[in-house]
């Protein structure tokens, strides 16, 4: 009964609000043994607050530089068959061609468009489903700790929001000057945060 009796008067003692607060000592954040129990303990809450959205910001980054990396690679594989075909029409001569406008018929279908399909494979698909996995747990503890509505912590997630956005996410583009004058952008390694929660997208 004792031990009882202690380990109420324990949980009476969290400090936990559903009203914006500022409360640092016994503070108590998703479960019964994150409790505040020092100033240095709350310190350590707020850099790890602070880590872990600058985390969140980084496997964000991760999933878009492996899709893109992935793209890369199918993009090298259709150019190295494409190439081969486009060998492979000049090395071969056509037939040549017969009736009045047979020509412009020739010309219309070389100069189609062909579109290939690209599907990732298995592993692939699999790794882009273990960073999603990670990304999506790791923001919705990232919410869960906002909706405590400390000062503190929000300050927190909002400071790591910025040192993240900042370090893993730094805009880069491409822009390639034809011998015409044209400046043609392309997207760099950073086109930037698609959305601001993933939670929530």
């Amino acid at each position: 009964m004792a031990h009882s009796h202690g380990a109420d008067a324990e949980m009476a003692a969290c400090k936990i609000s559903m009203l914006w607060n500022w409360y640092t000592i016994d503070s108590c954040f998703l479960s019964r043994s994150w409790h505040i129990k020092s100033h240095g303990a709350f310190a350590a809450t707020c850099i790890g607050v602070m880590l872990m959205v600058i985390l969140l910001e980084a496997l964000r980054r991760i999933g878009k530089e492996y899709d893109e990396h992935i793209q890369r690679d199918f993009a090298a594989r259709v150019a190295l068959i494409a190439n081969g075909i486009a060998s492979n029409n000049t090395t071969c001569p056509a037939a040549p061609a017969v009736g009045p406008g047979s020509g412009a018929a020739e010309q219309g279908r070389t100069l189609a468009p062909q579109t290939v399909t690209f599907r990732a494979s298995p592993l692939q698909q699999f790794v882009r489903s273990i960073i999603h996995m990670a990304t999506f747990g790791l923001a919705y503890i990232v919410m869960l700790l906002a909706m405590y509505y400390n000062g503190y912590v929000i300050i927190s997630i909002m400071i790591g929001a910025l040192l993240g956005k900042f370090i893993c996410d730094w805009m880069t583009k491409t822009v390639v000057i034809t011998a015409g004058g044209e400046a043609l952008v392309k997207n760099g390694n950073a086109s930037g945060i698609d959305e601001p929660t993933v939670c929530c997208g």
